[in-house]
């Protein structure tokens, strides 16, 4: 007989009961039962290792773009990093800060303090548990590609102007809106610092540059590292050179960085977590969820594609959710799949979910043993840092490819998203754009249902038409976008054809309108005394039309499984006597 606990497990999704299961990921659990071995974890850790190089930067400069201190954006590689790959449903996921969520996390921030911010994190979370338990992974593909590469790319046009404050070495309070932080730059531009532009052109210079002069070099060494570093010796040098020069650094702007590891805490802070807060907080969180999932499997559907392999999107989501939960806990700000580290992980060799976890043990030794160095690195320089992220992200190729090639209607979806990004937020860009994607695409679909009326006048018969019979045709769904003009044709059924043969076997699903619309076409013709043969095949119809009880309800109307034996039928009954 089974145990109390397997009874209850029994009421919990697969993904859900693997994890109560077992401590570990699915994913994880497949790479150790393929035969992981001592090869196999010298790979995970050497990926892990160049990963966790690459991330230090990146998650210092997205926690300062956000506006919190740069360690909350470690804690959250840290915490948020471990969690995931260990409860998630990818081998090569790369979980923490990413530059997509800037957009949405810096008005948090604004607005509610770090406190906020942190609450807002968790609350996604308990979303992303709560998909991921309901099997909602998979709903990542009906978002149109033109609403992805919109918001993208508008992510990327925010996050490049969110730079130039600390590119310029400009001293001012960003404004809330775009447009406001675009005039408050322009009117600051006078007081640009000159050794700042120098050490932001200088990171550019070596990101963009050295991949492309010296590949065997950041073959071996990452080239964020190498920039940081050398942009960092170069100004602690110019400033022994010239005692005078100043250029902000994370020493000057947040007195560096704590030489601890994350440590346990309240996300919501000393004054209590209150209804009216978490109300306040609700729309952020959605956001969050919302972007956090489809970042996140937009970028293990990548890593599949680069190894052949499949991640299981529901598991993807509930270790991203147990991760958003965890992560707060630590001073750690909403994480997701970061594409770029992911796909760092796959090509340094990762064999299993243990790099990231390793990519994670790095950041953590960076705090505890590097943080008095950490304190050198230019703002600039992380600025400059953050421009090629959003450079790179920008998706300028497809963005371009689409305006030029696309339909008029994917183009009108992919402006609408890019400027409602960059003017007012990602959450309206997306739900505008999914809805107006949806419009459009339910009017091409209508536009694919087709009818025609055939009766012994018209002068594209391809069959025999006994005498009084007409035959209505359709062709395509019948739903609510195409149901009042696929039937409405049926006004023009002439007076002498007694019976009408509405042939359905090419309508490969209807909708509640369609039906509807159906009965008020059966309705019509019962009124003109007219017999009705539906005709099939129906597969799906059939078994809304026995629900429906249409029969019960239109005594006049009878059913063939083929058009040809809906021919037989109504020629015996429009040569039947009238009753």
């Amino acid at each position: 007989m089974p145990s109390d606990r397997s009874a209850l497990l029994r009421f919990f999704p697969e993904p859900v009961r693997a994890r109560l299961h077992f401590p570990i990921s699915a994913a994880l659990r497949r790479a150790l039962a393929a035969g992981y071995d001592k090869a196999a974890f010298k790979a995970d850790v050497l990926a892990g290792l160049v990963v966790g190089v690459v991330a230090l930067p990146l998650c210092m400069a997205l926690a300062i773009a956000v506006g919190v201190p740069p360690q909350h954006g470690l804690y959250t590689a840290i915490v948020a990093g471990i969690v995931v790959a260990l409860s998630g449903g990818s081998k090569f996921q790369v979980t923490g800060p990413t530059a997509a969520f800037v957009v949405i996390l810096a008005p948090i921030a604004s607005r509610h303090g770090l406190a906020g911010l942190l609450t807002a994190g968790l609350m996604a979370g308990v979303l992303l548990l709560v998909m991921g338990m309901a099997r909602l992974g998979k709903l990542i593909q009906f978002i149109p590609h033109p609403v992805t590469t919109g918001f993208t790319a508008g992510i990327a046009t925010v996050i490049a102007t969110l730079q130039l404050k600390d590119v310029l070495g400009l001293s001012i309070t960003m404004p809330e809106t775009y447009l406001e932080k675009l005039v408050a730059i322009w009117h600051a531009r006078h007081h640009a610092s000159l050794p700042d532009i120098a050490v932001a052109l200088a990171t550019i210079g070596i990101l963009v540059g050295l991949p492309r002069w010296r590949p065997t070099w950041t073959a071996r060494v990452p080239a964020p590292l190498i920039a940081m570093v050398l942009v960092s010796l170069g100004v602690v040098a110019a400033r022994q050179l010239v005692p005078s020069l100043h250029v902000a650094t994370l020493g000057s702007r947040f007195n560096g960085i704590p030489a601890i590891p994350p440590t346990p805490m309240l996300p919501w802070g000393s004054n209590g977590l209150s209804l009216g807060a978490l109300s306040n907080l609700g729309s952020a969180a959605f956001a969050i969820a919302m972007l956090g999932a489809i970042e996140s499997l937009l970028s293990a559907v990548i890593a599949d594609g680069m190894t052949g392999k499949k991640h299981d999107p529901d598991a993807e989501l509930i270790g991203l959710g147990l991760g958003n939960i965890i992560a707060p806990f630590f001073g750690g700000i909403a994480a997701t799949g970061a594409l770029a580290r992911t796909a760092t992980n796959v090509r340094a060799g990762a064999r299993s979910p243990l790099a990231a976890v390793v990519h994670a043990v790095v950041v953590l030794l960076a705090v505890v043993l590097l943080a008095p160095l950490l304190a050198h690195v230019p703002m600039a320089a992380l600025a400059g840092l953050l421009l090629v992220v959003a450079w790179n992200m920008s998706e300028r190729r497809h963005f371009v490819t689409t305006l030029r090639i696309a339909p008029k209607s994917d183009v009108i979806v992919l402006l609408t998203c890019y400027f409602l990004t960059v003017i007012f937020d990602m959450v309206i860009a997306v739900s505008v754009g999914i809805v107006l994607a949806s419009l459009l695409f339910m009017k091409r679909t209508a536009e694919l249902t087709h009818s025609r009326l055939l009766q012994v006048s018209s002068s594209d018969l391809e069959f025999e038409l006994p005498a009084g019979v007409a035959v209505y045709e359709v062709a395509g769904p019948l739903f609510f976008g195409a149901a009042q003009n696929a039937m409405g044709a049926l006004h023009n059924v002439g007076a002498d054809n007694r019976v009408v043969v509405l042939a359905l076997g090419r309508v490969p699903s209807i909708d509640a309108t369609g039906l509807v619309a159906l009965e008020s076409a059966l309705s019509r013709l019962k009124e003109a005394k007219k017999l009705v043969v539906l005709s099939g095949p129906l597969p799906e119809p059939r078994g809304i039309f026995d629900k429906a009880g249409l029969t019960d309800h239109h005594d006049h109307l009878h059913f063939a499984d083929t058009f040809k034996t809906g021919l037989e039928l109504a020629r015996t009954l429009a040569a039947a006597p009238a009753t």
